[in-house]
């Protein structure tokens, strides 16, 4: 019998380095909703899950205010690819490459992200 992942324990991280972090429990992260976690050097990543459950996690700061509010942007897609759009001006960016899709010159972080 397979479970729903929101039935069992597993746990959502990120690849930092070599290491493994743990940053949440997978129910946390609602499809079509971000989540913002801290990592051990003050900086925060965004996690998402989209509608057909697959992670992304990228840097939470907006590279245009400057703010960490990524994760509270709203996701979609454009041709096919998953984005975040900043809550601040609106630009759109790609939740696996990190590039901004409204001006080529900019890019987030991003991070490899598993269940474990």
């Amino acid at each position: 019998m397979t479970l729903a992942p929101e039935t069992t324990d597993l746990k959502v991280q990120v690849r930092l380095g070599e290491d493994w972090l743990t940053v949440c429990d997978l129910p946390r992260l609602l499809p079509g909703r971000g989540v913002a976690a801290l990592l051990p050097d003050g900086s925060q990543v965004a996690l998402f899950r989209d509608r057909a459950g697959r992670l992304y996690a990228i840097d939470n700061r907006d590279p245009f205010g400057g703010a960490a509010v990524l994760s509270r942007g709203l996701t979609g897609s454009h041709q096919g690819r998953p984005f975040v759009a900043s809550p601040l001006l609106k630009q759109r960016f790609d939740l696996e490459s990190g590039q901004c899709l409204d001006d080529e010159a900019v890019r987030v972080a991003t991070y490899e992200i598993r269940t474990a």
